[in-house]
């Protein structure tokens, strides 16, 4: 069975959230998830991230609580970031404070970003994470995300129980690696393209997110409006281009 387990993230030392996920690249993670939300914009925001010790009953490090401290002059997050309560594996805007903290202003528009992508490229995007899914492969427990350039090579593939989270896992690595704003790459994931993995896309500076099931209408309409290319139901040969349909040749 694929592993589930707490893991609360401090900034500052503060509690910001909750979330259940797989353990491993917990790091990257933190970074993913601060970026998408605002709070940072690349790898020189943050001054350190470490796991917290003694958070466990009997004083032992768990492994389950990482503080990030950031980076002399930026800024906290904001209230309306917060999580009143622990987000499930599945749940993304429903853990917000507020539902206006969601739409938050993107600081690398993927509208300017004018790479292209074939349709071959696209067709051969699904096989290619799931041959990067291991643990997928003895659980079938887990969901995925993988960045990949625009000629079809994997940058990174990650694995979670939270489809957000392994999103956040493979922003941290670009935001760890530098490689935020993330111009001319692919962000193709093994579920359905919601509209907070539209806005993780945006906030990297993503231009294309494909999604092997549906989209849901707000995820089409905030794609059409950040300049990102969404593709749903991408399986075999057959797509749908619900928005940016410039960058999809052939």
């Amino acid at each position: 069975m694929a592993a589930e387990e707490p893991l609360e993230l401090r900034v500052n030392g503060k509690a910001l959230a909750v979330t259940m996920r797989t353990p491993g690249h917990d790091v990257e993670l933190a970074h993913g998830f601060l970026l998408s939300e605002g709070v940072i914009g690349g790898l020189d925001d943050v001054s350190v991230a470490r796991y917290c010790e003694g958070a466990g009953p009997d004083g032992r490090n768990t492994y389950n609580v990482l503080d990030v401290a950031l980076a002399p002059g930026v800024a906290p997050p904001e209230t309306g970031v917060e999580r009143n309560f622990y987000t499930t594996s599945s749940c993304g805007v429903c853990g917000k404070a507020a539902l206006d903290a969601v739409k938050l202003k993107t600081r690398f528009p993927p509208a300017a970003d004018d790479c292209r992508i074939t349709v071959d490229v696209l067709a051969a995007l699904p096989d290619a994470l799931r041959e990067r899914q291991k643990v997928f492969a003895s659980t079938g427990g887990l969901h995925a995300a993988g960045l990949f350039t625009a000629d079809g090579d994997a940058l990174v593939v990650r694995e979670d129980v939270g489809r957000h989270n392994a999103v956040d896992k493979v922003l941290g690595w670009a935001v760890l690696n530098k490689r935020v704003p993330s111009a001319g790459t692919v962000l193709m994931v093994s579920g359905r393209a919601s509209f907070e993995l539209v806005q993780k896309a945006a906030m990297a500076g993503v231009p294309v997110l494909a999604a092997v099931s549906a989209p849901s209408s707000l995820a089409a309409e905030l794609a059409e409006e950040q300049g990102v290319t969404l593709v749903g139901f991408l399986r075999g040969e057959s797509m749908n281009v619900y928005a940016g349909a410039e960058r999809v040749q052939g």
